[in-house]
């Protein structure tokens, strides 16, 4: 499995699955949340771009972000007997929130990939299910 990350202050990881099981989510509202004028508000944190729903990406929480060093490169998600290959976008911010950058939303928690439609579609989920799952994922 990838890196595992538990974020106890900004400079400060500690590797421990057992404390920081991963879950794949999507928001409630099931709106865009990569595309302009989406859920994420501001552009990706990777490229400054959108990027389309229809397309497997993901934003990972704060530490499995990483500062960046996961930044367009894949991982393999695996959830619902299947997987898909996403490629990391964007940081779901576990620290801050609720501003305009963060379209007035919560923090993320410590163990969040936020996912594209995409993923959902891809890993067989269907949309009445879609929300938050179990998953693991390896970097790809």
């Amino acid at each position: 499995m990838g890196q595992s990350l538990l974020m106890l202050g900004k400079e400060d990881f500690y590797s421990d699955m057992s404390l920081n099981q991963p879950k794949i989510t999507v928001d409630s509202s099931f709106e865009r949340i990569f595309e302009k004028g989406g859920d994420g508000g501001a552009p990706s944190e990777c490229d400054n771009q959108y990027h389309s729903d229809n397309i497997p990406v993901v934003a990972l929480s704060t530490g499995w972000y990483n500062h960046g060093n996961r930044c367009l490169n894949f991982i393999n998600i695996h959830g619902n007997g299947k997987s898909v290959k996403a490629m990391g976008v964007d940081e779901c911010d576990s620290t801050m929130g609720c501003d305009s950058d963060h379209d007035y939303q919560p923090p993320c928690g410590n163990n969040v990939v936020d996912a594209s439609k995409a993923v959902w579609k891809a890993l067989g989920v269907p949309e009445s299910d879609w929300g938050e799952m179990d998953i693991y994922w390896p970097d790809a």
